[in-house]
């Protein structure tokens, strides 16, 4: 059983009170996990405050308690230890509770704001088919080579994260690749991690609901860069006027992916169609079957991560020009008609255009685009305008929908997302709140040959409404109305 003077290894102590050889059975930052024997951290979230619950904490039987303010009532038979930053000894104790699992293998953070779960999701599989046993945390799921666990956050709370890496570790992984966010950075989410390596995919506006400005929004994903050990690389994109930025202040080895800047790892797009992507690296020609310019940027993050973990150049573009995509991204759906429909997790301004770009390079300009599209409730409003704009500069008919409106009234969002679309666009626009009926619409309107675009949820199979999640697949809602409408 771990001694809690051994979890507090590198932990900033202000002051203690108590016994610092007790065993600990187990680390809780929720008051309701609280059992016998149990080390409760009270951390100040977003929602609620730990030290708010310290005295239901003891009574549940915790026998030792971290916090930043000592309670009034100090009793004889519990231990305190108070800290500088209950969040960040959070991260720190779970990795000491868990013995260090970050260490014990190979660590890569993948940040941005788009091609973060493309690009973790595709190391996962690269490495996977080079023969080795690899870890994934992702937005979509947590893998431990096949064995799949569901995903709740992007990144996960730091004993959850420090548990799977351990798993990871029994069972043998070599590597673990994991989709970092902005906000578990700044939540000292990844505190106490050792990572072997870090990407930086790009940065566009989005969060700013909860990091209130763009610099705050820069500010926390190059803390995961300033951190890093001198032993690491730091991968980032410099066509991204930030990727330097990044850089700045990093301890790690200094590596840049480009395909229209000078960089070590250099692409360019030879052919680009709904086949798939011809690319040249490196001065190595290869076809790949991802589609779409983000994916040339994914697929040369994914190569040079690959050769800075010193993989052999011509196995690696070998077996990358085999894999799929993520989940969700640039998802085309299969049905009897003749309709192309694609389902994107576009979800920001940027990655919206980005994929009606896409369309717009392969498409012959007979045919229609229609995209089907919302925005998430209690989350950044500034975007709102600028997706309908987005989706309307690019489409020949959208239709705003809901989207997880969580709190939101739906009609409510799409009348802050219509302020984006300009007076003579309102004519190409259709409002239909249930987004069922949004995407069923989509596939009455669709002729032969037309395309359609379902964004925003991508792999999600639910709609956030009033905190309850009620199944809802894009995937299969449209397949099935495509079937449905077959022409």
């Amino acid at each position: 059983m771990p001694i809690l003077k051994d979890i507090l290894y590198k932990v900033s102590l202000v002051s203690t009170s108590g016994d610092m050889d007790r065993e600990v059975n187990d680390i809780a930052f929720d008051s309701r996990k609280v059992k016998e024997g149990t080390l409760f951290v009270a951390v100040k979230g977003t929602q609620s405050d730990g030290h708010d619950y310290i005295g239901s904490s003891i009574a549940k039987g915790a026998k030792v308690i971290v916090c930043e303010t000592m309670p009034e009532a100090i009793g004889s038979d519990v231990t305190y230890v108070a800290v500088k930053d209950s969040a960040k000894a959070l991260g720190l104790m779970a990795s000491n509770f868990y013995g260090e699992p970050s260490t014990k293998l190979k660590l890569v953070g993948v940040t941005g704001t788009n091609g973060k779960t493309t690009v973790a999701t595709l190391l996962f599989n690269l490495f996977s088919k080079m023969g080795y046993y690899v870890g994934l945390l992702s937005t979509v799921n947590n893998r431990i080579g096949d064995s799949v666990i569901p995903a709740s956050h992007t990144t996960p709370d730091p004993i959850s994260l420090n548990q799977l890496l351990a798993e990871m570790v029994d069972q043998g992984c070599e590597y673990a690749f994991m989709e970092v966010s902005s906000h578990a950075i700044h939540q000292e989410r990844i505190a106490g991690q050792l990572f072997a390596g870090a990407i930086f995919t790009n940065i566009t506006h989005d969060h700013l609901d909860y990091h209130k400005t763009f610099d705050s929004y820069i500010a926390a994903k190059k803390k995961l860069f300033d951190d890093l050990p001198a032993s690491a690389f730091a991968l980032v994109n410099v066509d991204d006027k930030r990727g330097r930025i990044m850089l700045q202040n990093t301890k790690a080895t200094k590596n840049t992916f480009a395909l229209k800047s000078v960089a070590e790892f250099k692409g360019k797009i030879v052919a680009n169609t709904i086949q798939g992507l011809e690319m040249d690296i490196n001065n190595k020609n290869v076809w790949f079957r991802l589609i779409g310019d983000f994916n040339a940027y994914n697929l040369l993050a994914v190569y040079a991560t690959a050769i800075l973990l010193e993989q052999d150049a011509d196995d690696v573009l070998t077996e990358l020009s085999l894999l799929e995509g993520a989940t969700g991204r640039f998802e085309q759906v299969k049905s009897g008609s003749q309709i192309t429909a694609i389902v994107d997790y576009a979800h920001t301004p940027d990655a919206l255009q980005n994929v009606l770009e896409t369309i717009s390079n392969f498409r012959t300009g007979n045919e229609q685009v229609i995209t089907v599209v919302g925005c998430g409730g209690n989350r950044d409003k500034t975007k709102r305008p600028l997706m309908a704009s987005i989706a309307c500069k690019w489409s020949d008919k959208v239709i705003l929908t809901s989207d997880n409106p969580r709190d939101e009234d739906p009609m409510e969002i799409i009348k802050e997302m219509q302020e984006g679309v300009s007076p003579v666009e309102y004519k190409k626009t259709v409002v239909i709140a249930d987004r069922e009926e949004a995407i069923k619409t989509s596939c009455m309107m669709a002729g032969a040959n037309d395309i359609i675009l379902v964004a925003g949820k991508g792999h999600e199979t639910y709609q956030e409404i009033k905190g309850v999640k009620h199944p809802f697949d894009d995937k299969e809602v449209l397949g099935r109305m495509l079937n449905l409408f077959e022409k």
